[in-house]
C-alpha cells in the first residue's frame, strides 16, 4: 500500500503539457481525467485512514483507478 497520491501530472510527467491540452480540447479525456482524479483522492483518503474502507473495497478501487489510468495513457500516447 502506498500512502502518496498519484496525480496524473506525477504519473506521466512526460506527458505533463499534453494532459492539460486533452483536458481542454477533448471532452472524453477531461470525463475520463476527472473521474480518475476523484476515485484516486478517494483511494488516498481510505489508505491514510481520513476516510477507512472494506480492505475488499479499497482493493477495487485501486484496480478502477488502474483501469483508468491504462485508459488514459492509451489516449495519451495515440
Amino acid at each position: 500500500m502506498s500512502n502518496t497520491p498519484h496525480e496524473l501530472p506525477d504519473e506521466f510527467p512526460q506527458f505533463a503539457a499534453k494532459i492539460s491540452e486533452l483536458k481542454q480540447a477533448d471532452a472524453h479525456f477531461a470525463k475520463l481525467a476527472e473521474e480518475y482524479h476523484a476515485l484516486n483522492r478517494a483511494v488516498h483518503r481510505a489508505e491514510t485512514l481520513v476516510e477507512p474502507v472494506e480492505e475488499l473495497t479499497e482493493v477495487e478501487m485501486r484496480k478502477q483507478r488502474a483501469a483508468l489510468k491504462d485508459e488514459l495513457y492509451r489516449m495519451l500516447t495515440v
